[in-house]
């Protein structure tokens, strides 16, 4: 692992934490314990958990372990920061408590160590993904939140199956083409927001892009999703950004 004085953040995202993949929770440990203590924050950009039925399922093991970490992080001086994903949209203020975090809008523009930087998850630049651009509207409502954290567990539980089996279905009929990040849709965000680093994660495709985008020369930092075999976090510091694992520096232009 790299290791520096100057001040440094961490940022991750689609770890998919579930009890099925206990090798994800003991990496996502591992990571709390050994690399980011001195960190001056972290950013946990979505997708943390495979599900979140509701902060009323705090009191799972998997959750208040996790939630426990982030807090002893959080009391040796890291700030902690989390964005929603397209699988836990429902986490909520209880949660942040919780793990001492502080929820994120998306996007939100941050000062990363001197360089204007927007976070996002990523699914909203999906656009030529139209059902599922669709479905993202509908569950980011309000109104339908409520109505969904209104129901039983077991109702919620079975809802979230039905949901996700339609989704894999509707997968097997889309190209990654569709799936991916759509470039009209980047050069619109990087605009409004005046042509900043831009890092999210979503796609599971770790790479740097550079955006030539009317005279700017934008970067694109993709953030990897966690498996049980590899892992993977962005390391910036006022000079510049870095992919990383437990064994060191990555170079996903050679390896993704």
């Amino acid at each position: 692992m790299t290791s520096s004085s100057q001040p440094f953040s961490l940022l991750i995202s689609d770890l998919h934490l579930s009890r099925t993949e206990p090798a994800l929770v003991e990496h996502l440990y591992r990571f709390l314990d050994q690399v980011a203590p001195g960190a001056h924050a972290l950013y946990v950009l979505g997708d943390l958990f495979e599900v979140w039925l509701g902060d009323d399922t705090l009191a799972d093991p998997l959750h208040t372990g996790v939630c426990n970490a982030f807090a002893r992080l959080a009391d040796s001086g890291t700030r902690l920061y989390f964005m929603h994903g397209n699988r836990d949209f429902l986490i909520g203020q209880s949660f942040a408590a919780s793990c001492a975090m502080t929820l994120l809008d998306d996007p939100t523009l941050v000062d990363l160590h001197g360089t204007s930087t927007l976070l996002m998850h990523g699914d909203s630049l999906c656009t030529d993904d139209t059902g599922y651009m669709a479905f993202r509207q509908q569950v980011r409502n309000p109104l339908w939140q409520q109505h969904f954290l209104s129901r039983s567990l077991a109702e919620r539980i079975a809802m979230a199956k039905d949901a996700r089996a339609q989704s894999q279905a509707a997968q097997r009929d889309k190209t990654d083409e569709i799936m991916d990040i759509n470039a009209d849709a980047v050069a619109t965000v990087l605009r409004s927001q005046g042509y900043p680093r831009l890092i999210h994660g979503h796609t599971h495709r770790p790479m740097l892009h550079q955006t030539a985008l009317d005279g700017h020369l934008c970067e694109r930092w993709v953030l990897p999703d966690w498996r049980p075999d590899r892992t993977g976090w962005l390391r910036c510091t006022a000079q510049s950004c870095q992919y990383e694992d437990f064994a060191g520096p990555i170079d996903f232009a050679r390896t993704a």
